[in-house]
């Protein structure tokens, strides 16, 4: 099976509970006013990659406790998801899935393929991005209209502490000298004071 990556992150510390592998999936048909990602909306953008493939990316992550899905829109390639995050859960790990859908409509279309995908999703969190509703001060979510759904008890314990956990950001400059911003945070005062470098 196959699936459409705009990149992969073996292990951050950013995107979610603890240490995660980090994929961010291509193509969503959302596209949320603001959007952080925009590079993941394009379809035909990224790369196709066999589940196989990915899923043997997880497993070479060292010292992860999770996979977390973003992109993109992870539920528009529900299938491909599901085969991996099964797969991930199969060797102990957590899966932690963003979606710019609403829980409310996901249960509503009872699509088997989005049924699957959280019937392996441990943490949900759910809604589009709303520039409107611009608020950092929650963890790993950038407005206020967005909800953590635990739909296992494996973060269950985080749900009453979710004030405590601080919003990070990751920076990685990679090899051709381009810089690679995730996690959530400030990111325009940030990229304003690496201007000035």
């Amino acid at each position: 099976m196959e699936i459409r990556i705009h990149r992969i992150l073996p292990k951050t510390e950013v995107e979610g509970p603890g240490t995660r592998c980090c994929i961010w999936v291509q193509g969503c048909p959302i596209h949320c006013k603001g959007c952080g990602a925009k590079e993941t909306w394009d379809f035909k953008g990224g790369e196709l990659l066999d589940t196989n493939e990915v899923f043997d990316i997880i497993k070479n992550s060292k010292e992860i406790e999770g996979v977390t899905f973003l992109g993109g829109e992870p539920f528009v390639q529900a299938s491909a998801v599901y085969d991996i995050a099964l797969r991930a859960k199969s060797i102990g790990l957590t899966v932690l899935t963003f979606t710019g859908y609403t829980y409310d409509h996901i249960l509503k279309s009872n699509k088997k393929e989005w049924n699957d995908l959280l019937s392996v999703t441990d943490l949900l969190i759910d809604g589009p991005f709303d520039e409107d509703k611009f608020d950092i001060s929650r963890p790993w979510v950038g407005s206020s209209n967005q909800n953590y759904r635990f739909l296992s008890s494996s973060y269950k314990h985080l749900e009453n502490n979710l004030n405590s956990i601080k919003n990070k950001i990751e920076v990685r400059l990679h090899k051709n000298g381009t810089i690679f911003l995730n996690g959530m945070g400030d990111f325009n005062s940030l990229k304003n004071k690496l201007k000035n470098l």
